[in-house]
């Protein structure tokens, strides 16, 4: 399966995820977004404990720990940026809050081009990149950037006509959610393409990385159930019939997480702002299910990046032919 593929169905698998991170998160519980955490943790740890015996992993504990002090800058990155996504869909809209954090992968793609360049991999752009590929990648870009300006000054209209009446407030210090995550998300995103990278990464090959993150994050998930404990007083209970959506979406995040790994350790830069268009799926699903609605400005935006996502596939078809 190519990369264009495992990109597509990463998006789509991340899509899912946000729109029941919405759906799971509770605006009036202080710890919901550790309680997702909990449940990512739960279902990565599990995956990878999964995947040692799958592919015959020997567990050599040394080598683990150095492997995974190895991946903990990535991993941290991409743990840190995702909490603070959780605690966001607290005050924002995922309609908001999706693409302004997925900028990142706009971001990404550029820091990787000016870390290969400045090693001597890449000498030549365009005999790694075909004019699709970098016109297909501007526009993702561009309507990225596009529907996160649209999304904000939407929400800029709604805070001026509904004061009264909107379900969540939007100001500086909301907005501050996405815009870490975005922050975080980029370094972990970018660290990730160099580390996956054949010649100049650390090599761990995609499982290592899958087993090392989901460890790391099953840690992470620990850490934030003994939080939740103290701060309530009482165990928490991530059964429970009202928790099992922090479940599903969960599930959807490692699903989409086993693609993204393999498609970032083929083409790097182009997966990039591709899986970074997940918002799009997410801005739609939350239209549907939520109840939004889209605007025309906001038509045209995703419209502009689905064709962008479209010129990749078309470049990818063009140099298997």
């Amino acid at each position: 399966m190519n990369w264009f593929i495992l990109a597509l169905i990463c998006l789509l698998g991340w899509g899912f995820a946000d729109l029941f991170y919405k759906k799971g998160t509770d605006k009036n519980d202080k710890n919901s977004h550790f309680k997702i955490g909990v449940w990512v943790g739960l279902v990565m740890g599990l995956t990878s404990i999964a995947l040692i015996f799958i592919f015959k992993r020997d567990f050599d504990l040394p080598t683990m720990l150095i492997n995974m002090v190895k991946y903990s800058p990535v991993s941290l990155c991409y743990i840190i940026s995702m909490i603070i996504g959780y605690a966001g869909l607290r005050y924002l809209e995922l309609s908001i809050i999706s693409p302004v954090q997925n900028a990142s992968g706009a971001l990404s793609a550029l820091f990787m081009l000016i870390y290969f360049v400045s090693i001597g991999q890449i000498t030549d752009f365009f005999e790694e990149f075909s004019y699709l590929d970098i016109i297909g990648t501007v526009v993702i870009l561009i309507g990225m950037v596009a529907l996160s300006v649209v999304e904000n000054r939407l929400s800029k209209q709604e805070k001026e006509l509904n004061v009264k009446d909107r379900k969540y407030r939007y100001g500086a210090l909301a907005l501050l959610f996405p815009i870490m995550y975005c922050v975080f998300d980029t370094i972990g995103t970018a660290a990730d393409g160099i580390v996956l990278d054949g010649e100049a990464g650390l090599g761990l090959d995609e499982i290592d990385v899958l087993i090392l993150y989901g460890l790391t994050f099953f840690l992470a998930g620990i850490i934030q159930y003994i939080i939740i404990t103290i701060r309530e007083k009482k165990p928490y209970n991530p059964f429970a019939k009202k928790e099992l959506t922090k479940g599903i979406a969960a599930v959807c995040e490692e699903f989409g997480q086993v693609f993204y790994v393999f498609a970032m350790a083929e083409k790097p830069m182009l997966v990039a702002p591709i899986v970074a268009c997940y918002c799009i799926v997410s801005v739609i699903l939350s239209r549907i299910f939520l109840k939004e609605k889209l605007k025309l400005s906001q038509y045209i935006c995703i419209i502009l990046v689905i064709s962008g996502i479209v010129l990749l596939g078309i470049s990818e078809g063009l140099s298997e032919a």
